[in-house]
């Protein structure tokens, strides 16, 4: 029996070992688990809300954990309680986690005043796991009021980062070439901020000529708010250098949608996207679960394979042998 009433005071509380239980709840896919994990998000909603939900994304190697950890630190040293979701790539084997976060943010990780929660992200396109909206609302229940979004910046369907934060940090670095930042084109769309990192010692230079770059390619782009323009800094985690910038950036543009009412209809927006996102998430999790498209399953695989069967009539297939699809509360 999942005692919900007492993980719900204890996280309102803000007792770590009952945030890490409820975000291990909503982690879980046992019908008990989902169905205390709604009643739990249900009576936390109400305490959840006020936090800046920053997403930070960037290539690999451009040094996302050493920004994240110091701007971490630099946060809880102004007073404020920083989350860390941080989304690992996930082992094929295992399905678990193959980096450890807790160990390249050793500093904000030992922080009591911090959060800092690895997860595997799954088979979820993007490198988000599908709990993470979940997790944001268990944190900003507990009393965080920053949390940070970090994901795998692999480049795959970051708009689904973007579409469950306020603000969305991309982090580039200076020199590399088009195939070491393949994600830029998609992501400079999304970008709130645009932030070169690594800018010290000799390559302040062309972190330099780097953001001039940027900064021509933001005004030849529609930006995704009339409101804001995404400006282009320069930073150095390592040096905790430029950081204090592009916090009060992020202080500036909440400041800005909420004056002109964008952040409340972006954030009415999201809830609804992660509505739909949840329908289809438990259509597909019935589909696949309907002992009639298990028996078939096998078959159909076998004919696309073979390239005997165009993966669009398999699919019809599919939805035509689904008898009785068992939706998880």
């Amino acid at each position: 029996m999942i005692d919900v009433d007492g993980l719900v005071d204890g996280v309102v509380a803000g007792d770590r070992a009952s945030i890490g239980r409820a975000i291990t709840l909503v982690e879980g896919r046992r019908a008990d688990q989902v169905e205390a994990a709604q009643r739990m998000l249900t009576a936390l909603l109400p305490h959840a809300g006020g936090a800046h939900r920053i997403g930070i994304t960037g290539v690999p190697g451009v040094g996302k954990s050493t920004f994240i950890d110091q701007f971490g630190v630099n946060l809880v040293a102004d007073g404020h309680r920083v989350a860390v979701l941080a989304v690992d790539p996930t082992s094929q084997r295992t399905g678990g986690s193959i980096l450890g976060d807790k160990t390249r943010m050793e500093r904000l990780a030992n922080d009591p005043v911090a959060f800092v929660r690895p997860s595997p992200a799954g088979q979820t396109l993007g490198g988000v796991t599908r709990t993470t909206r979940e997790t944001i609302v268990v944190c900003e229940a507990a009393g965080y009021d920053v949390v940070l979004v970090e994901t795998v910046g692999v480049g795959q369907s970051e708009t689904i980062v973007a579409d469950m934060v306020d603000f969305f940090l991309v982090l580039m670095l200076a020199g590399a070439g088009d195939e070491l930042q393949g994600i830029k084109r998609g992501v400079l769309e999304l970008a709130d901020l645009i932030a070169v990192n690594k800018a010290d010692g000799d390559n302040v230079a062309a972190a330099n000529r780097a953001a001039a770059d940027y900064r021509m390619a933001v005004r030849l782009m529609s930006p995704a708010s009339a409101s804001w323009v995404p400006p282009v800094l320069t930073c150095s985690g390592a040096h905790n250098s430029g950081l204090e910038e592009i916090w009060e950036q992020i202080r500036a543009h909440r400041s800005t949608m909420e004056q002109s009412g964008e952040l409340t209809a972006r954030r009415q927006d999201q809830e609804i996207h992660w509505m739909w996102s949840m329908v289809e998430d438990r259509l597909l999790d019935g589909l696949r679960s309907d002992p009639e498209v298990a028996a078939l399953l096998p078959e159909v695989e076998a004919l696309v394979r073979q390239r005997r069967l165009p993966p669009t009539a398999a699919a019809d297939r599919l939805l035509e042998a689904a008898t009785n699809i068992h939706v998880t509360p």
